[in-house]
């Protein structure tokens, strides 16, 4: 049910941690992760995370990110905040730069969203990404995300501000898309 062309959606396991701290320890991960310092992340900080996580939760949910071929940790996924009554989902989402460009992120996504429109009844989801993030841009774009607002020089990275744009898809406007759509 959580599965795609390349990867799947599967619980976090305590296994992962270790990689996930590689994953977002990296700087270039890293400054498309956070808004504030890039402060790097300590495996106390990632146990405590993964201690909190509740499949019963009705406030969040993270899902781990795994290759079908092999089953390995490539990242994670976030529906970091739900809106049951005006079914509104807020997501994020990180891979491992080893997985950059292998169409595993438009994946991820694409399964992400097919969970929250059929199986949590959202009608919209949205999301906040850097103005730097060109690869990001093109894949939320590639799923159906539509630019609703920026948020002007919103960023301090690297000695410079940057727009965080939002960006939006409605239910009505999304269609499950196929490898070919890909």
């Amino acid at each position: 049910m959580f599965e795609g062309k390349l990867m799947r959606l599967r619980a976090y396991r305590k296994e992962d941690i270790e990689k996930a701290l590689e994953f977002a320890n990296d700087p270039e991960v890293k400054k498309c992760l956070v808004p504030g310092i890039p402060f790097p992340w300590r495996k106390e900080d990632e146990e405590k995370w993964y201690q909190s996580l509740n499949p019963f939760s009705t406030d969040s949910y993270s899902f781990a990110l795994e290759k079908l071929s092999d089953g390995e940790y490539i990242g994670r996924c976030s529906i970091i905040k739900i809106d049951w009554k005006n079914s509104v989902a807020e997501v994020g989402i990180f891979l491992g730069r080893p997985y950059w460009n292998q169409g595993y992120g438009t994946d991820a996504m694409r399964v992400l969203v097919r969970f929250i429109f059929n199986e949590m009844n959202m009608n919209k989801i949205k999301l906040h990404v850097f103005s730097f993030n060109e690869r990001a841009k093109r894949v939320y774009e590639k799923i159906g995300f539509k630019v609703e607002g920026i948020l002007r020089q919103e960023l301090f990275r690297e000695g410079r501000y940057h727009d965080v744009i939002v960006m939006g898809l409605l239910k009505s406007e999304w269609k499950d898309l196929t490898e070919t759509d890909l």
